[in-house]
């Protein structure tokens, strides 16, 4: 019976996030909800000693990181460097592979720290240009948008400051560069087989002789020419956020060490921080920082003109998207400390090797909760000491328990209810009949990758 609650408030959440209600509402009805099955007596502390207190505590650690990378996101857009970044990318690869284009638009974007809903909308107008231009359908845009924004560059290559890498660095003491090559490896085989199945898909189409099609929702406008910065410049703060992110975590270990007290004349006792648990966190916060310094440092009047009301954009979705995820976090904690989360526990125990224990925990997580952040931060709370134990009996790196769970956490969580699976459909005006078949297959490649990268490992020991 107690696996059986589990199972069900699991179920609902996911549901209820399908039909496209509030996760920040729902979490805390569905975990109270197996609380009260469980035994009603304990619904009141639950709440307010388990449920409240891991989520507050997720905002704690990460909301700086939601924050700067939605507000370096929107000033990247105001400043017009995302229109010069793709104008550049097009006039380089060229229009005639407009896949590939708007795949290394959205890559270059996520990888530079800017927030995934922004890409979508940033890379959409293009995309819907170049398309038509290639008499390409339109409904392969989502599947090709998904593939260079929500794949490779959000949790695979080395040194991103998308969330989904920042998240393992707080339970396995590292940072986010950790296992580079394997990292790179998994990247490169998703990228690869994305744009094969792409390619494939629109060889398909035009054989059959369908084009871009007509009467479609939500349609841009044609993008027009515009005066532009030099892509050089527009680069530069995406670059500087990666090179200042490695640069931040080399320097912060070596200045503050492992233990730092800060002592002020108000505290009654010193502020004792364990800096491993924090130097990701520390490290992204300034390097996100400094680019937003330097797009203002280039386009201070432009971003000026409208920054008021495109910060309050930035400042929302930052909200939205955090607390979603922290209300994540804490129904994982409550389920975590319900007896039939032991029965599911036990039974994912009984998977006896670590890594492929942690893939398939982390991507089937997510993919109930159908959020990568949310699921891998359920898992890892529950069963992160479980992952290590096993990994440090069998001689695995931390590192690699890190990539790995990054990774299977952005294979499943794009399920039908994901929430940027449901934005980039209402973005792109089209709907999961006409287009989640190609995001799907792009999920399987990615959660396939995870399971690449540990093979390679166990063969190879490359980390």
């Amino acid at each position: 019976m107690s696996f059986l609650i589990a199972v069900a408030a699991l179920a609902f959440l996911m549901y209820v996030a399908y039909r496209g209600f509030s996760v920040i509402l729902f979490a805390p009805v569905a975990a109270m909800g197996a609380v009260l099955l469980t035994d009603p007596a304990a619904v009141p502390p639950v709440f307010t000693g388990l449920f409240m207190d891991k989520m507050v505590g997720f905002v704690k650690l990460y909301f700086p990181v939601f924050l700067l990378g939605a507000v370096f996101g929107k000033v990247i857009e105001l400043s017009g460097f995302s229109r010069s970044i793709v104008s550049a990318v097009i006039g380089l690869v060229g229009r005639q592979r407009a896949m590939l284009s708007i795949v290394l638009v959205c890559a270059i974007l996520t990888y530079g720290g800017v927030s995934l809903f922004v890409v979508v909308f940033a890379a959409y107008p293009f995309a819907a240009e170049m398309f038509r231009q290639g008499d390409i359908p339109k409904r392969l845009i989502p599947g090709t948008i998904a593939l260079g924004a929500f794949t490779f560059t959000m949790d695979s290559l080395p040194g991103t400051p998308q969330i989904q890498n920042i998240i393992p660095t707080t339970f396995f003491k590292t940072d986010t560069w950790a296992a580079p090559i394997l990292g790179t490896i998994g990247a490169g085989f998703i990228l690869l087989v994305g744009l094969t199945y792409l390619e494939w898909r629109r060889r398909q189409a035009a054989r059959a002789g369908e084009g871009y099609g007509e009467g479609h929702a939500n349609e841009p406008e044609p993008v027009v020419g515009e005066r532009l910065v030099h892509p050089a410049v527009a680069l530069l703060p995406l670059v500087a956020v990666g090179v200042l992110n490695k640069v931040f975590t080399s320097l912060i270990a070596t200045y503050y060490g492992v233990t730092n007290q800060v002592s002020l004349p108000g505290l009654d006792h010193p502020l004792v921080t364990q800096v491993p648990a924090v130097a990701a966190i520390w490290a992204v916060i300034g390097a996100l920082l400094a680019g937003i310094l330097i797009v203002l440092l280039f386009a201070f009047r432009t971003v000026a003109a409208r920054f008021a009301e495109g910060s309050k954009s930035a400042v929302g979705g930052a909200l939205l998207a955090a607390l979603n995820t922290a209300s994540e976090y804490g129904f994982g904690a409550v389920i975590a400390a319900l007896p039939g989360f032991l029965v599911i526990r036990e039974a994912l125990r009984a998977i006896p090797d670590p890594l492929v224990n942690e893939a398939i925990s982390v991507t089937a997580l997510a993919g109930i909760t159908g959020s990568a952040s949310g699921g891998m931060s359920i898992a890892l709370a529950a069963m992160a000491s479980q992952f290590i134990a096993g990994a440090e009996a069998a001689g695995i790196p931390g590192e690699v328990l890190h990539r790995v769970a990054s990774m299977a956490s952005g294979g499943m969580d794009t399920l039908p209810h994901n929430g940027a699976v449901i934005t980039l459909l209402a973005v792109t005006g089209l709907t999961h009949r006409q287009s989640y078949g190609d995001i799907f297959v792009i999920t399987c490649t990615k959660t396939a990758a995870v399971f690449l990268v540990i093979a390679v490992y166990y063969l190879t020991g490359l980390v």
